[in-house]
């Protein structure tokens, strides 16, 4: 069994088994749709490496009273919340009548007057873009709590793939000595040496490298 399908198992079990609610715990048993699934295989874990904070179908109350689910919700705690929706190309786009399109816009509307922090993620980007998506993931996570960097760097070197993971394009050596206050000259040293770990890597720039990213991988 791979490492995802066994987190996966153990953390959609554990969400069944924990649930009280009837309504979500139906759902649950049904299994998870197509697009949120590849989207987990795809890009949440090969990003995050675990699925703590995440829960699938989460229900929240709509305008009239009722109940909707989002295909992913991120609490990590506190009152914070990051909602995750997989929008397909065929109901989302292609064939979105009047009706569907406005109540679509009522839902992200409703959310983010109940302080949710809202991502909605296009099928075909996960597909097509799956190391953007990735990057979009570590954003978004971000927002919330401070991630992690490797325990052997410094301050400053784990600093600067916080400041990658923060950013959704390659930055620039400037970008971080103005983030780091040192100078570019020094930011370089780092960047460099991030590279060498294999933590970042060059986006831009043959002899002189201009931009740098996060890897993903």
């Amino acid at each position: 069994m791979s490492k995802f399908n066994q987190a996966f198992d153990t953390w959609l079990h554990t969400a069944i088994t924990q649930e009280q609610n009837h309504r979500r715990r139906e759902i649950l048993e049904k299994g998870l749709g197509h697009g949120t699934m590849d989207f987990l295989r795809a890009i949440w874990f090969p990003a995050v490496r675990h699925f703590d904070d995440l829960h699938p179908e989460w229900e929240v109350r709509d305008f009239h009273n009722g109940y909707r689910y989002l295909d992913l919700a991120y609490m990590p705690g506190g009152d914070v919340k990051g909602g995750i929706e997989i929008q397909g190309y065929g109901p989302h786009a292609r064939d979105l009548d009047v009706r569907r399109f406005k109540d679509l816009c009522w839902r992200h509307c409703l959310l983010a007057l109940d302080d949710w922090l809202f991502l909605p993620v296009a099928y075909l980007s996960i597909t097509d873009e799956p190391k953007r998506c990735q990057q979009l993931v570590l954003s978004f996570i971000g927002k919330f709590v401070a991630i992690d960097a490797p325990a052997h760097l410094n301050w400053l070197e784990a600093e600067t793939i916080r400041f990658a993971r923060r950013h959704l394009r390659p930055f620039t050596p400037s970008e971080l000595a103005s983030h780091l206050r040192v100078s570019d000259h020094h930011a370089r040293r780092i960047l460099h040496k991030m590279v060498e770990l294999r933590l970042l890597y060059v986006a831009s720039g043959n002899q002189r490298y201009r931009t740098f990213g996060l890897r993903t991988t």
